[in-house]
């Protein structure tokens, strides 16, 4: 749905009244996952662990190394990011490794660091 569409949809249902239609309900738990998924995405760790990630999978003590931060931390950050579904993890022997969970988050991740993280030569 196009965004002036979705606007004059809106603008109908909140003129409707106070119910709540299913139209204007799905909306808000739509937004909602999203609000989720960008406090998610608004720790300075877990979104350098999220372009990490996007480059290939990793085990925590590959991340621990690149990113010269303690187990602990590392690990906290890793289950907050397993808790929202964005990252999914394959046990190898003793060794987890971890991996983004979707081609959506990977290419959020990815207009993220294109806005952020390349030069501005680069984006000429």
């Amino acid at each position: 749905m196009s965004q002036p569409a979705l606007a004059r949809t809106l603008e109908e249902e909140l003129r409707d009244g106070p119910e709540h239609s299913p139209q204007l309900e799905e909306l808000m738990k739509n937004a909602r996952s999203a609000s989720d998924f960008l406090k998610a995405l608004s720790h300075e760790n877990r979104l350098l662990l999220l372009c990490l990630l996007c480059e290939k999978e990793r085990s925590v003590g590959e991340l621990e190394n690149i990113l010269a931060l303690r187990q602990p931390t590392v690990s906290q950050q890793l289950a907050r990011l397993r808790y929202d579904d964005l990252v999914t993890t394959r046990r190898d022997g003793k060794t987890i490794y971890y991996s983004i969970a979707s081609e959506d988050i990977k290419r959020f991740v990815g207009v993220i660091y294109d806005m952020f993280c390349t030069s501005r030569k680069d984006k000429k």
